[in-house]
């Protein structure tokens, strides 16, 4: 079975209408799509052009990591209601990143939370066939407060919540810039592969000279960089996608691979997105075959 490969829709994309972004995916060739929010339109719109639904977005997800167990309970509900729209559009998976409304959140105090609350988003994952993809970005310094974005806390969490309806976004970029092994996540977490982000990151040695593994004190930062990494297309950063495919294959994962356009040569317009969109699937293409 062929691998669907589609994207995350870039702003000045989005900013056509969801019909649109579809149609303009659909004639680079991408086989997927994954929306801010699956609604009727974006469902009809996936049908016209022939693309699989990805995932689609969660609202209200700081509030499942709140320390107040009343908005936690609100949230998990918000959620439940959330999962169970997107069943009924057809929907496979859903995207959150947990990252808490306060940023000095320590990870513990946000793990208990976690444990408290998904159980029962499990639980109507499970009853609809809606899986989550836990997205593995750091979360913004100085403190980095998403939960679960290394092998540690993926396995505190993951034992808290055995259910395989919550499992992770594969995103290797993330991986990269962290130094962590993204070859070995894919075997140790293959259960738990939900979705696939295709983004990369390359490394910039000359910055890691002058900031180490810190951002720069004194130089302006670029988008989507915190000095001795960037952010880029699929085939022009470290991770090598055709091994990335091959275990994926081998291990039977059934989902999409979705372009997340972050890399500054490739923004600021719809021009350059379409371009930088086009790059990356050409290459995720031959990976993938």
């Amino acid at each position: 079975m062929t691998t669907p490969i589609g994207a995350r829709i870039p702003p000045q994309m989005m900013q056509q209408g969801i019909a649109e972004a579809a149609r303009l995916l659909h004639e680079i060739g991408l086989t997927a799509i994954d929306v801010p929010q699956l609604t009727p339109d974006a469902a009809q719109a996936a049908r016209q052009y022939g693309l699989v639904l990805g995932t689609s977005d969660v609202q209200n997800v700081p509030q499942l990591l709140n320390p107040n167990p009343d908005v936690r309970r609100q949230a998990v509900e918000s959620v439940c209601q959330q999962i169970q729209a997107v069943a009924a559009l057809g929907g496979k998976a859903v995207f959150m990143c947990l990252v808490p409304e306060n940023l000095a959140q320590p990870i513990s105090e946000s793990l208990e939370y976690f444990a408290a609350g998904f159980p029962t988003i499990a639980d109507v994952c499970e009853q609809t066939g809606v899986r989550v993809a836990l997205e593995g970005w750091p979360g913004p310094g100085p403190y980095y407060p998403t939960l679960g974005y290394t092998p540690e806390v993926w396995r505190a969490m993951f034992a808290r919540v055995p259910s395989t309806a919550i499992g992770l976004c594969f995103d290797p970029s993330h991986l990269v810039r962290l130094g962590i092994d993204y070859l070995r996540v894919l075997e140790e977490f293959a259960d738990r592969i939900v979705h696939v982000h295709g983004k990369d990151t390359e490394l910039l040695p000359e910055q890691r000279y002058l900031y180490g593994c810190l951002s720069a004190k004194l130089d302006p930062m670029p988008p989507f960089s915190e000095g001795s990494w960037r952010y880029t297309i699929p085939g022009s950063g470290e991770v090598d996608w055709h091994r990335i495919a091959y275990r994926l294959q081998r291990n039977g994962y059934q989902g999409c691979v979705s372009i997340e356009l972050e890399d500054a040569r490739y923004w600021g317009s719809l021009g350059q997105e379409l371009q930088g969109i086009q790059k990356a699937f050409t290459h995720l293409a031959t990976c993938f075959a």
